[in-house]
């Protein structure tokens, strides 16, 4: 059961990956076999695997734009500001989702995606950052 989740986080991580434009190998070859794994897990036809890597790009350009503009300003929002932005667009991505996608295809993606935050707040924990990583500040 451990390895299973571990290896859906790993295939979540690597659906991230799957939303950069192509890159040369290894990097570009990684993000392809992972598109594959998770295009496995969500049992996605030829068509339905063209559209959510589409999909999955564009917020990925969506969200590295969003951080471009906030770095170039200087400014460093604060944890409520990036956790309501990113919260928005995951919503916006379920959204565009939802007509490519079965409702339990949708969902098993929904899964993956918590599964893949559990290991980003487990992973800050252990990296030295404390629990204070995953929690908001004066929240821990």
């Amino acid at each position: 059961m451990k390895t299973a989740i571990v290896t859906l986080a790993l295939l979540c991580a690597g659906a991230a990956y799957a939303q950069t434009p192509p890159a040369p190998p290894p990097h570009g070859a990684e993000a392809a076999h992972q598109m594959d794994d998770l295009a496995t897990l969500l049992d996605l036809t030829d068509a339905q695997k063209a559209q959510v890597q589409t999909i999955l790009q564009e917020e990925h350009a969506k969200m590295h734009q969003s951080f471009e503009q906030a770095k170039a300003s200087g400014t460093k929002p604060d944890w409520q500001q990036m956790k309501a932005q990113h919260e928005q667009m995951q919503q916006e991505t379920l959204q565009k989702l939802a007509p490519v996608l079965s409702a339990t295809q949708l969902k098993k993606f929904q899964i993956l995606q918590q599964q893949m935050h559990q290991m980003h707040a487990h992973m800050a924990e252990h990296m030295g950052h404390g629990p204070e990583a995953a929690t908001p500040p004066g929240q821990n």
